[in-house]
């Protein structure tokens, strides 16, 4: 299994379609987004012409209101990608989504499964009294997981007190962190680039996005603007636009900004991986087949 990921604009679907052409192989995406559909420019779904060169597992899939974890990729990864090994001998996967690689290559904690009601519940109080009460409900159930946890990342927390919920006990003492064995090779490679052209090819890409329709993909989901799915950069930013929050230049710039500071953290999430393989950003598929046959 070689795995393709780096922060966001780097060229990882570019290097994996090149990759799983030349492996006669197809790609499994471990992105938390690009596995719903309505959405293909904000995710930057891989393109018509790329999916007709090579199959794509795990994008395009789930309706926007659907509920996916990484405990569910995981799961959903490793079946596809054995029945994949077993026809084509390899497989590539394809993403930046941290968590979701993680529990792809180490596994993930078993963790009860929510009943929808529990969920349901959630939901509909988080919606009533929003982000600040949901911080503040997790915190006063597992105030050691709480002093961690990103707190940005909302769709987290929630999963944490709802898991919490489920249990009846701490998240904390539901998380194990053990490494969990694998049937087969995984490789990890991440490309990397200076900072400046990367944050360059970021700008750029947000102007290409805007330019393929963005906004109006935006305006297209906003009625369910309130949906975990759609809480990403690059819809945030037009949805405080729609209202009146701030002008159409200032979104922009706001969704080049955010995807600049998601980028830095992917970069610090990778760099404490000692199994990451770095490569330049020019790198063709040669050069990760001959670290594979040479073993480094």
């Amino acid at each position: 299994m070689y795995v393709i990921t780096g922060p966001t604009a780097s060229g990882k679907s570019a290097l994996a379609v090149q990759l799983a052409q030349q492996l006669g192989t197809e790609i499994i995406s471990a992105d938390s987004r690009q596995i719903y559909k309505g959405i293909p420019i904000v995710t930057a779904m891989p393109t018509e012409e790329e999916r007709a060169l090579v199959r794509h597992h795990l994008i395009d899939r789930l309706p926007l209101d659907t509920y996916y974890s990484a405990s569910q990729f995981e799961q959903d990864a490793l079946r596809i990608g054995r029945d994949v090994m077993n026809r084509y001998g390899s497989v590539v996967v394809c993403g930046g989504s941290m968590m979701y690689v993680d529990a792809l290559c180490n596994g993930i904690d078993d963790l009860p499964t929510v009943p929808d009601d529990i969920r349901q519940g959630l939901m509909a109080e988080h919606s009533e009294l929003g982000d600040t009460w949901l911080l503040e409900t997790l915190r006063e159930l597992d105030p050691e997981y709480y002093s961690i946890v990103d707190k940005r990342n909302i769709k987290r927390v929630f999963h944490a007190v709802e898991i919490i919920r489920t249990a009846g006990k701490s998240y904390t003492q539901l998380r194990t962190g053990q490494k969990r064995e694998r049937p087969f090779l995984i490789e990890k490679y991440m490309i990397t680039m200076p900072r400046e052209q990367l944050f360059d090819r970021i700008n750029r890409r947000v102007d290409a996005m805007i330019e393929a329709g963005l906004e109006e993909e935006a305006r297209s989901v906003y009625p369910l603007r309130a949906l975990n799915s759609l809480n990403t950069v690059g819809l945030k930013e037009l949805f405080s636009m729609f209202e009146g929050e701030m002008d159409r230049h200032t979104a922009i710039s706001r969704i080049k900004k955010n995807t600049r500071v998601y980028a830095k953290k992917q970069m610090t999430w990778w760099a404490r991986d000692r199994e990451i393989i770095p490569l330049d950003s020019n790198v063709s598929p040669d050069a990760i087949l001959s670290y594979h046959r040479e073993g480094r």
